[in-house]
């Protein structure tokens, strides 16, 4: 097990979880900007921002990652 790999304790910041608390709900960008009052832009760049973390390419693949990680329950 590679080092990052181990302190996944702390993988998502607060914010990001939001967001993706949402995704899994099935809101659009549009819904989880208005619901959490940041923009579209900001919403993508914490979309963005996890799925490099993931190293993955999609919103889908990032979801799929996290609950294998036990970072997001749906």
């Amino acid at each position: 097990m590679k080092g990052s790999e181990h302190k996944n304790k702390f993988l998502l910041t607060h914010r990001e979880r939001e967001v993706f608390e949402l995704l899994v709900q099935d809101k659009t960008t549009r819904d989880i900007a208005q619901q959490l009052f940041i923009s579209e832009k900001t919403v993508r760049n914490h979309i963005s921002n996890v799925m490099q973390k993931l190293n993955v390419q999609g919103r889908s693949q990032a979801v799929v990652e996290l609950i294998k990680l036990g970072e997001l329950k749906i």
